[in-house]
């Protein structure tokens, strides 16, 4: 592949979020997030800029990850536009998001926002038992991608902090303590402004609860509806919607229907089991589930809801999911739920693959403005694979010789291809930037002219 059209395919990319900055501010976003990607040491601001060969510009993005103008909001409201016309953006008719919480783990107490944490002993026998980091609330987009895992794309994150452990304001706003389910529903609501249409919210079980569904799928004082997708426990206090009042019944009409067996017990479910195929976990599995259309304790009788227990071919364990998306069927909700696993896959490719946990800032808006820079690169990194392939364009990445059975470019494969043209794109970065200076605007702006 060219390096001069890969090139103009990235820069367009960044074009997107020129409303969001300054002129001289974008100038320096564009080059931070150009050396993020083409570097494949530590992902520092410094080693970012040694990979593109601008050392000179140390100090000047240094101080603008510090003081720089930057409206964290706008910047995710691009993020999410950016995303329409990404292909399956619509999924079983919902603009599919997930949301999780991860841990980014910081080995300093003088690190501005980081609290402690007990560590599971199994996860990794090797690490202490009470860890500091900082620890993230994240959403992003799911892309539907038929016959093969989805794409999960970062759109956003909160930074969660324990009650008994507020930092300082930081020279930003004050810190108020928030749950991680306050923290959901603000991104989730924020999404939803953001582009039109049904939403829809895959989470873990973490956030199966009242004060996270019901603002999303019930919003008072007219604000946007998500509808949530979550698992339930196997012991969920479940009912029947409540029968229809009778010609001549006296009495008010129960709000709440018989009780259901809980999903543990979703055998004895009304109905009969069904049976089907979709892609599951990396490959095309039987399903074999039952569904029922019900009210969920915790929400109220004023909110049905869609329970689903499922077997899924190669797990003993029953899936038992619940949702509020009631049109949905039960085989499309576990789908969609198995698909919310793809959000850990790049909560890995962010910390290994782009030095997530590799940032060395000390304050609270590098600290933030990083992790944000990081959502964003590889969001485009991801857009830029989506372009590649709707061009037809498949030989850019190979199958390595012991891993004959891949199927799919990763994230290391994104960064590969563009760091195989690394001299060029310093050059056209280069020229792009000095071009704009001589017509007295910052560099990217000049590509208007």
């Amino acid at each position: 592949m060219k390096a001069k059209r890969l090139w103009s395919l990235w820069r367009a990319l960044l074009l997107l979020f020129l409303p969001c900055f300054t002129r001289p501010g974008f100038r320096r976003f564009a080059e931070w997030l150009t050396g993020l990607v083409l570097n494949d040491e530590e992902h520092t601001i410094t080693q970012s800029l040694v990979g593109l060969g601008r050392t000179q510009d140390w100090k000047a993005l240094e101080s603008f990850a510090e003081y720089g103008a930057w409206d964290r909001d706008h910047l995710e409201h691009v993020t999410a536009e950016a995303l329409e016309g990404a292909p399956g953006r619509t999924w079983h008719g919902y603009k599919v998001w997930a949301g999780d919480d991860t841990k980014v783990h910081r080995s300093s107490k003088n690190v501005w926002g980081t609290c402690t944490f007990r560590e599971r002993s199994g996860r990794c026998p090797n690490r202490a038992r009470t860890v500091r980091a900082h620890n993230w609330v994240v959403t992003g987009a799911l892309l539907h991608n038929p016959g093969q895992p989805a794409h999960f794309l970062p759109v956003a994150g909160r930074l969660y902090f324990r009650a008994s452990q507020l930092p300082e304001a930081g020279g930003g706003p004050p810190v108020q303590f928030r749950t991680k389910n306050e923290l959901m529903v603000e991104l989730a609501r924020a999404h939803a402004r953001a582009v039109p249409g049904p939403h829809l919210l895959v989470t873990d079980g973490a956030f199966a609860n009242r004060n996270t569904i019901r603002p999303l799928a019930r919003p008072e004082g007219g604000g946007p509806r998500v509808e949530v997708l979550t698992r339930v426990r196997r012991d969920a206090r479940l009912h029947r919607l409540p029968e229809a009042r009778r010609d001549g019944q006296l009495g008010r009409t129960p709000d709440w229907g018989r009780p259901l067996p809980p999903p543990k017990q979703g055998g004895r479910w009304p109905g009969h089991w069904r049976e089907g195929k979709a892609f599951i976990y990396g490959r095309v599995r039987r399903v074999r589930y039952k569904e029922v259309l019900c009210q969920w304790r915790p929400l109220g009788p004023d909110l049905p809801v869609l329970a689903v227990v499922a077997f899924v071919e190669g797990y003993q364990k029953r899936f038992t999911l619940l949702t509020t998306a009631v049109d949905l069927s039960g085989l499309q909700v576990v789908e969609l739920f198995c698909a919310r696993f793809r959000q850990e896959d790049a909560f890995r490719d962010l910390k290994q693959r782009l030095g997530w946990e590799e940032c060395r800032a000390w304050t609270r808006a590098p600290i933030e403005r990083t992790t944000q820079a990081l959502f964003v690169a590889m969001t485009l990194l991801r857009l830029l694979q989506l372009q590649l392939e709707g061009a037809g364009e498949t030989d850019w990445w190979q199958r390595p010789p012991w891993n004959k059975r891949k199927t799919r470019p990763s994230v290391l494969d994104l960064g590969r291809l563009l760091r195989r043209h690394r001299a060029e794109f310093q050059e056209l970065l280069a020229a792009w930037l000095e071009e704009g200076e001589k017509a007295g605007v910052s560099g990217p702006a000049a590509v208007a002219m």
